[in-house]
């Protein structure tokens, strides 16, 4: 495993969307493992591949419980709100107060192929919420509620 940069707001390939995985191979379980470790590095919840500066569809979280890996993840299912302050690894020191589902379900494939459901709330459902947007190029400041502005 190896730590990797962590691409900082202004890079613009944090407003490009990621690429379906196709190959599910020893060079997307490195990616998965150095995500993983880079995550936890930086002291974060969750990571998408696009912040390493990788085009892929894949997302690692952590809210505590154990790593979950998502390789091309979809949101099936959403219900509530839930606003609460969000931040972002790519946007050190900075955060803003946000509207989110405060449930949600996920479908995503393992580093093997394999399809999963993931079912989270409150913070895990936030942390499945911002990590998919960062697939579509989509920062967390987009979802910042009328009123309130970037702190940090």
């Amino acid at each position: 495993m190896a730590l990797r940069n962590i691409v900082k707001l202004g890079d613009p390939i944090l407003n490009k969307k990621s690429r379906a995985v196709e190959k599910f191979d020893d060079r997307l379980a490195t990616l998965i493992d150095d995500m993983k470790e880079t995550m936890y590095n930086g002291n974060g919840v969750g990571l998408a591949a696009v912040q390493v500066g990788v085009l892929k569809r894949v997302v690692v979280i952590d809210i505590g419980e154990g790593p979950m890996e998502l390789v091309n993840p979809e949101i099936t299912f959403e219900e509530g709100e839930q606003i609460s302050q969000e931040g972002c690894l790519s946007l050190p020191n900075k955060w803003g107060v946000t509207k989110r589902p405060k449930k949600v379900q996920v479908k995503a494939q393992d580093r093997n192929g394999k399809w999963q459901v993931f079912t989270g709330e409150d913070l895990k459902a936030k942390a499945f919420c911002h990590e998919i947007d960062h697939l579509d190029g989509i920062l967390f400041t987009s979802h910042i509620i009328e009123g309130e502005t970037l702190q940090g």
